[in-house]
């Protein structure tokens, strides 16, 4: 026999050999590059309060590269990372400023903001957490050597947000082509400022929040790189149906889910195939799916 023949021979032998020795699970492990992404919702949020350093820290501590926030804009102006309209329900605003109701981020100026207390209402460990500043949260991200799902939050209260925002990006080197390949997306409910993220800044990758029907798809295909959709709205069919087409990036449309909190749903979304899950609860998620 050839000496080729019998080295390729022998390979053969010891692959069957080692199939046969390694247990089931790991003989068909799944790729990794098919599990989904497990994105930490606003930080660690079941862990730590929602949208501050502190839960950006926590993700970063349970290991988790992603992390989703919101932005929104002050009364002077600045960007700042907090997820409601209103500053109610995560900071200490209404005894700050007991007359100012419906206590809104946009009639409150930066100073104002930064005096507030957004950790207590969450567990007295937080207290004194504060509401970073879109630049501030951005540094914290970069410093952990994490990835950003940023959401642009009520744009229509914000004429030109989407610019703001990209200005902030670039300032802080998060619009460079190592992360605008694998470390970025925009995303909004509107698909007017997805498509204007998309015009200012072609090369950020962006995702629209929402389940468009299929047959709308092809044109959301022209401006979002991502369909991020609820997760009680999906199935295979419209998994696979936004993976049918190509996204401005030229490359298949994905799909984030959102907010997935238990390990049977998270289980079932990543059965429908979905490229990433949106959690609060992101080792629960990783645990149930084997995400990244």
């Amino acid at each position: 026999m050839h000496v080729r023949s019998v080295a390729a021979l022998a390979s053969a032998c010891a692959g069957v050999i080692t199939a046969l020795l390694l247990p089931p699970a790991a003989a068909h492990a799944v790729p990794e590059t098919d599990r989904p992404v497990v994105v930490a919702h606003r930080g660690a949020s079941a862990y730590a309060p929602e949208n501050t350093l502190a839960a950006v820290d926590k993700a970063a501590g349970m290991g988790f590269d992603w992390v989703e926030n919101d932005v929104q804009r002050t009364r002077d102006g600045e960007l700042v990372v907090v997820h409601d309209a209103s500053l109610a329900r995560t900071t200490d605003v209404e005894e700050l400023y007991p007359g100012r109701s419906p206590w809104n981020v946009r009639d409150f100026t930066a100073a104002e903001i930064a005096r507030l207390d957004a950790g207590s209402w969450f567990d007295s460990r937080y207290a004194g957490a504060r509401v970073p500043t879109l630049e501030q949260y951005v540094r914290r991200v970069t410093r952990n050597h994490q990835k950003l799902v940023l959401e642009i939050k009520n744009p229509e209260l914000y004429p030109g947000i989407e610019r703001q925002t990209l200005k902030v990006l670039s300032n802080e080197g998060w619009l460079s082509p190592w992360r605008l390949r694998s470390g970025l997306v925009v995303q909004s409910f509107s698909a007017d400022s997805v498509r204007t993220v998309h015009e200012l800044r072609p090369g950020v990758r962006t995702g629209f929040l929402g389940a468009p029907a299929v047959a709308d798809l092809p044109e959301y295909a022209t401006f979002a790189d991502q369909i991020n959709a609820p997760y009680k709205t999906l199935s295979r069919a419209y998994v696979a149906a936004v993976h049918a087409h190509d996204g401005p990036h030229d490359d298949p449309l994905r799909t984030l889910t959102w907010t997935v909190d238990d390990a049977a749903s998270a289980r079932r979304v990543a059965g429908y195939g979905v490229d990433g899950i949106i959690t609060n609860v992101p080792d629960v998620v990783r645990e149930a799916t084997g995400g990244r």
